[in-house]
């Protein structure tokens, strides 16, 4: 892992891929006809977007869904990159992909999460990227693995790609009933805190699954500076043979794009950083009395343990967990604290203690066999 820290990364307005802060790539879920690409792209452009994206290969979840027209679709690209002078990127899960992305002028690559997750699927990728010059984005892994994803964007690099970006598109979750794939946004902000100079884009469509919550979640990426958005925009979404419930016409992400909110990276008043120093100093005070708190509790845990294991009684009471967990979130409600990470914190909090008590009849049945 520590290979990475040496990523040589080109800044992504040295790409050559448009100049635009933040970058804005969109176009269709899937290429579907010459038709729906021309007034789709005509749309996007006179909405300023210049960067298309298009799916010619589709992985799909199931068999018999639609997967993309595929290579029939490379000429149509090439004909409308041409006519409306735009880059195009498309998703590639094969060396074939890329061969033939090449042979028709693709101008930049994207790896699918179905792909990422899977580490020979993208050494073989990586093996035929040798020797090119192409940006590469890497899209995070399905499950919420950011070692698996910093290891698709190792495989990566080492092949010579120094253009190379990651796209948080969200993480399966099947408990998550707001959005398609829950954006767990701490794991992309780890990415970006240990690897500063790698662009991130967000794409919202696939974190939403439907278009209302687009703004909100475009919005947000803006707020924790992210460096671009990858959005799916169709001519008609309803009509469209993929994904039509998170697509959106062009002229409403244009509206979209105008509506964002880009805020300061650095601060320029001196009386607001000083008034924002003060706060972070009682942030980290307050940091420092909760790790206190934690650390009590870790200590009565262990008290709860050694009690245990004198009385041979196992570590899980399944009704002190249930009163636990029914408990604590209605206590933080009272607090106007999130009741889901309340939740998720005692989820947290939980499995320290089990591990905790596990170290202590750990401890006993060595004694024991002394």
């Amino acid at each position: 892992m520590e290979a990475v820290n040496n990523f040589e990364l080109s800044a992504m307005d040295r790409w050559e891929i448009g100049n635009s802060s933040p970058l804005i790539i969109a176009g269709p879920c899937s290429v579907e006809t010459p038709q729906q690409l021309d007034e789709t792209v005509r749309g996007l452009v006179a909405n300023g977007v210049k960067v298309i994206r298009g799916g010619v290969w589709k992985p799909r979840t199931r068999p018999n869904s639609f997967e993309g027209v595929g290579h029939i679709a490379l000429p149509w690209i090439k004909e409308i990159k041409e006519k409306y002078q735009v880059k195009f990127a498309i998703e590639v899960a094969s060396p074939y992909h890329v061969e033939k992305a090449f042979e028709f002028g693709i101008d930049l690559f994207w790896i699918g999460a179905r792909t990422s997750v899977n580490p020979f699927a993208v050494q073989e990728i990586a093996d035929s990227l040798k020797g090119v010059d192409i940006p590469v984005l890497v899209k995070n892994p399905v499950n919420p693995d950011l070692a698996l994803w910093i290891g698709a964007l190792e495989r990566i690099n080492q092949a010579g790609i120094k253009k190379l970006g990651a796209i948080h598109r969200g993480f399966s979750n099947f408990n998550d009933q707001v959005y398609r794939n829950s954006p767990t946004w701490q794991i992309p902000l780890e990415l970006k805190t240990r690897y500063p100079n790698l662009p991130i884009l967000n794409d919202p469509s696939h974190i939403c699954g439907r278009r209302d919550l687009l703004n909100s979640v475009a919005q947000m990426a803006m707020d924790l500076n992210f460096d671009g958005l990858i959005i799916e925009s169709h001519v008609n979404p309803d009509q469209a043979w993929s994904d039509a419930a998170q697509q959106v016409t062009p002229e409403v992400l244009g509206k979209m794009i105008a509506g964002l909110h880009i805020r300061k990276v650095a601060i320029e008043n001196p009386v607001f950083q000083s008034q924002l120093d003060q706060i972070r100093e009682q942030i980290d005070q307050v940091d420092r009395e909760l790790l206190e708190v934690i650390s009590r509790r870790v200590r009565l845990v262990e008290k709860a343990g050694e009690y245990k294991k004198l009385n041979n009684v196992a570590i899980f009471q399944i009704e002190r967990w249930k009163k636990v967990f029914e408990s604590r979130p209605e206590w933080g409600k009272a607090l106007q604290l999130n009741h889901e990470f309340v939740k998720e914190l005692y989820q947290l909090i939980h499995t320290e203690s089990i591990k905790k008590q596990e170290e202590i009849m750990e401890q006993k049945m060595s004694e024991e066999e002394k």
